[in-house]
């Protein structure tokens, strides 16, 4: 395992992670990343790499499912497989007390790996590109830490492994197959995102940490012909191109100032000669906002401009609007964002405990928040001083999540991982017990 990062030493932030702990059950509440034991840094970066060499789309993740629910029995969970799909649901009962849900995802993205990684991607056009197979390996380490210091908490722990959550459909599929009827609504759920901060940080928000979303495939129906007659067809690729430029004017003139809205035409598909006019185009369009308000008012404003631009068109029949996914703003509760951050600076450091300004990136996680359920989220920094070097020296910017070249300094980011949510579950046990 440490060959393939080259031989270097695993690091828990700016100093070389310690040799084995004296201490065979550190506190959760209160561990920072150079305590996170040794033994269990390896057990979760065998996973890490493992996961990471061999991706798997949303809604394929039976191997990823697999082997991260062999990690969570091996470490004493009893565990629940093809839960909504590929979804893994591992349960710790320990007493009475609160129940607390840590979530990770298991799906990565279509995209192929330039990382030049030792360990990088088998599986041509797939790729961890979003940090997912880091979430899951964070997830089971701190459930192994949980698991060996259940003298210092009492309730129960569950832990998720979300499929299909780049679609944004992973979650809905886990409560409409009875994640909380069988196994316990939880007090709170808890998840973490890699980010492109220094390894070894965190941050939190103090709002929305990221935008509701929906994605939208429209239909645009022609009437199709030769090119050298167009006056004999209705041209939906001019329409599709009149729809295309006049959404844009959703964000810079139906939207206010002050509020948060990108809309994004991701792509257009439209016939495949020169000289045939097809009879239909197609348009992928996804629609952000950080306020679930602000998203209603541009989506409705979306269809009725590619309505009225049909209309305007003659197009022979109205066109097809399907919402193919929607997600509500991540808004995580206050007081318990509260907790965790305070819990996160005592073991990291006030230091490395920053502020996150929100981003119109998006995910399903807000609908755990059902039934008084209370959430919190923050991100784990994945970029070593090392890589920030480089990407300032080439003039460009550190590669980013959903990137060909994104690449977590796992040395330091794992631990920290580990750490963070072991230490926001400990200090809830606390807390709430």
């Amino acid at each position: 395992m440490i060959d393939a990062l080259n031989g270097e030493s695993l690091r828990a932030g700016p100093e070389a992670a310690p040799e084995p702990e004296a201490a065979p059950r550190p506190d959760p509440a209160a561990l920072g990343p150079a305590a996170v034991p040794r033994e269990t840094l390896r057990d979760a970066l065998g996973l890490y790499l493992e996961l990471h060499a061999h991706p798997e789309l949303s809604g394929a993740e039976a191997r990823t499912a697999e082997r991260f629910a062999d990690h969570l029995a091996g470490d004493g969970a009893t565990v629940t497989r093809g839960l909504g799909g590929h979804g893994v649901v591992g349960v710790l009962r320990n007493g009475t007390g609160p129940t607390l849900m840590l979530r990770a995802e298991l799906d990565a993205l279509p995209i192929g790996e330039r990382t030049g990684l030792a360990y990088a991607s088998t599986v041509p056009g797939t790729m961890h590109a979003c940090g997912h197979d880091l979430h899951l390996a964070s997830a089971a380490g701190a459930f192994a830490l949980l698991a060996r210091s259940a003298d210092s908490w009492s309730g129960t722990v569950l832990v998720v492994g979300q499929p299909a959550e780049e679609t944004l459909e992973g979650a809905g599929a886990l409560l409409a197959d009875g994640l909380y009827e069988r196994f316990g609504t939880p007090d709170v759920v808890l998840a973490q995102h890699a980010a492109p901060l220094p390894a070894g940080s965190l941050a939190h928000g103090r709002g929305p940490m990221m935008a509701a979303s929906a994605a939208l495939d429209v239909v645009i129906h022609g009437y199709g012909g030769h090119a050298g007659t167009p006056q004999l067809t209705v041209d939906p690729v001019v329409t599709a191109a009149a729809t295309v430029m006049r959404l844009q004017t959703v964000v810079s003139r139906e939207t206010a100032p002050s509020d948060q809205v990108v809309l994004t035409v991701g792509s257009l598909r439209a016939g495949r000669l020169g000289n045939v006019i097809p009879d239909d185009a197609e348009l992928s369009i996804t629609v952000r906002a950080a306020t679930d308000q602000a998203l209603e008012r541009a989506v409705a404003a979306a269809e009725r401009i590619v309505r009225a631009e049909c209309a305007a068109s003659g197009c022979p029949r109205d066109p097809d609007v399907t919402v193919v996914s929607r997600s509500p703003a991540l808004l995580p509760d206050p007081a318990v964002t509260a907790t965790v951050r305070a819990a996160h600076e005592r073991a990291f450091g006030p230091h490395r405990v920053a502020d996150w300004p929100g981003s119109m990136a998006t995910e399903d996680f807000p609908r755990f928040a059902v039934d008084g359920v209370r959430t919190a989220y923050w991100m784990v920094g994945t970029v070593s001083p090392r890589q920030w070097r480089a990407a300032r020296s080439a003039g460009r910017p550190v590669p980013p999540n959903h990137s060909a070249e994104f690449a977590p300094d796992v040395r330091t980011a794992l631990p920290a991982g580990i750490a963070a949510m072991a230490t926001a579950a400990g200090q809830l046990f606390k807390e709430t017990g």
